[in-house]
């Protein structure tokens, strides 16, 4: 992993994804969570002060040493025991049905191999645990996904392998979830292309 990956992409994150109206939208994800908790792309840490104060721990996967290692203040500040691994979400070394609620916030753009990712979110949740996700992704307007697919090469240099033109929607309904809840909307003062929001609640 070179040193913008490690070093700076993880302060950008924590600049751009920490504004007034992302934090009321973290509020609002994770406001029903409770049990056992997996978060999955667990970056800098932010949405660790919208958690409600009846979370006690989270276990917390990132591949990127550079952003666990900026979450660290976070993690000082808060009441909540986080159990911090280096790994990816596509091969998680955790047993069937051990989570009551997986966590993911700005992350499924970002993997590889993003159907095998939610296939392992599937098989760790406990049977009625909940995926609660909270993504960008692909616009439903076609000049929009226009622009979204010409700039996708760019975006996924400067956004450490970040695509635009995800389906976030169709990714989750790929795996057998009984119950799928989805919200989509743009962000407000954001460029379309990156603005358009996937949020729901999946249900295993």
């Amino acid at each position: 992993m070179g040193f913008y990956s490690r070093v700076i992409f993880p302060r950008i994150c924590d600049l751009l994804l920490d504004t007034p109206l992302v934090r009321e939208h973290r509020q609002k994800l994770l406001a029903p969570t409770d049990g056992r908790i997996l978060e999955i792309g667990f970056g800098t840490g932010l949405n660790l002060p919208h958690y409600p104060s009846t979370v006690r721990q989270i276990t917390a996967v990132d591949t990127n040493p550079g952003m666990l290692k900026l979450a660290a203040r976070r993690i000082a500040q808060t009441q909540i025991e986080v159990d911090r691994r280096t790994l990816s979400s596509e091969q998680l070394p955790l047993d069937s049905e051990s989570f009551d609620c997986v966590v993911s916030t700005f992350t499924l753009c970002s993997i590889r191999n993003v159907s095998q990712s939610l296939a392992e979110v599937f098989r760790v949740l406990k049977p009625g645990g909940r995926f609660l996700f909270f993504e960008h992704g692909l616009s439903p307007d076609p000049g929009v996904q226009k622009w979204q697919r010409r700039l996708n090469w760019l975006q996924k240099q400067i956004g450490d392998g970040c695509h635009l033109d995800r389906n976030m929607r169709d990714l989750v309904a790929e795996q057998p979830f009984s119950r799928l809840e989805s919200t989509e909307f743009y962000l407000e003062n954001m460029p379309q292309t990156h603005a358009f929001i996937y949020t729901g609640c999946a249900t295993k």
